[in-house]
């Protein structure tokens, strides 16, 4: 990228009845050097705005207009409509069609070459499915919607990176997943990532056992030696620097992270309340694997401080941040 292009943000504030819009319009009151286009109803922000007291000039972003770097109180915003009018704290099943058709015309407009990255707020899972849609969370519909073949979850704080190998599915569905296919294919996306995006050269990463004491040799499970150590001696022979099978209870220790770029963990619950208690509102999630650039909050809806003021916009002004570093990097 030349040094005068400016990365150009999706933001998708997600379930209207929580504190996506607020957060939205709280990073808005500050500059950044990326151009931020909200892609969400204009009357729900400018109604959100007022109540929260903020001082932002809405404007509906055109195709074709020259990225500028945004200045703190006014956002272009790319509108789509909801359904009905959202109230603070309220879910509607009615406007899960909305969180769903603001992600796609934010990635319409990333694949047109119109924008540059998703940056996404929380949705509410519970309301899309009650919709009638199969909606597991953003990594799965994205993937979907962008044609991935393994799309990769990874949530980052300073000093610690998760991937995960499965994501939002049972803890009784975990073990037949872990399989040596899926395995090598996020172990290559996740390295290839850390490389392309995050400008790490030789990624060192740490893996995660599925069992306790990552099996106990064979003792308790033998997932460790069936399928996860034949697959990083296959990879350490293709050059990746790979650590373990370790033990989840003793592999997130200050010496183990202090040699690490990432930590790969079984499943969801196995390493994320570690990141989460290190890093909580200073995170973000990321998506690898993806044919563009998705980064997102580490925390959820939280429907009762929606309109209230008390809500905070850390985790989304740093997954923007993220974004623009990422597109930059892919660019230089």
């Amino acid at each position: 990228m030349s040094a005068a292009r400016i990365p150009r943000l999706a933001i998708t504030p997600g379930e209207p009845a929580g504190i996506g819009p607020d957060i939205t319009l709280m990073l808005a009151q500050h500059d950044m050097a990326a151009q931020l286009v909200a892609v969400a109803d204009l009357n729900l922000l400018r109604e959100r705005a007022a109540r929260l007291g903020l001082n932002v000039r809405l404007r509906e972003w055109h195709r074709g207009e020259p990225a500028q770097p945004h200045r703190a109180g006014v956002l272009p915003v790319l509108a789509v409509p909801l359904a009905v009018p959202a109230q603070c704290g309220q879910l509607n099943v009615r406007n899960a069609d909305y969180v769903l058709a603001t992600l796609r015309s934010a990635v319409e407009h990333i694949e047109r070459g119109e924008l540059d990255a998703l940056v996404t707020g929380p949705v509410q899972k519970s309301i899309i499915n009650d919709a009638g849609y199969a909606f597991s969370g953003h990594t799965e519909f994205l993937a979907e919607l962008t044609s991935a073949e393994q799309p990769v979850m990874m949530l980052a704080t300073p000093g610690l990176r998760v991937a995960l190998v499965t994501t939002h599915v049972p803890v009784a569905d975990i073990a037949p997943l872990i399989t040596r296919e899926r395995l090598l294919s996020v172990l290559r996306v996740l390295h290839g990532d850390l490389v392309a995006q995050f400008d790490i050269a030789e990624p060192h990463i740490l893996v995660c056992g599925l069992n306790p004491h990552a099996g106990e040799g064979g003792h308790l499970g033998r997932e460790e030696i069936e399928v996860i150590e034949p697959v990083l001696a296959q990879l350490r022979s293709e050059g990746m620097h790979l650590s373990g099978p370790l033990p989840a209870d003793t592999l997130f220790t200050p010496k183990n992270l202090a040699q690490a770029d990432a930590v790969l963990a079984m499943y969801h619950d196995q390493g994320l309340p570690v990141l989460k208690y290190v890093g909580f509102g200073n995170a973000i999630n990321v998506t690898l694997g993806l044919p563009i650039i998705r980064t997102s909050v580490d925390h959820g809806t939280a429907l009762d401080l929606a309109g209230t003021g008390r809500a905070e916009s850390s985790s989304l002004a740093l997954a923007a941040s993220i974004a623009a570093d990422i597109v930059r990097a892919r660019h230089a």
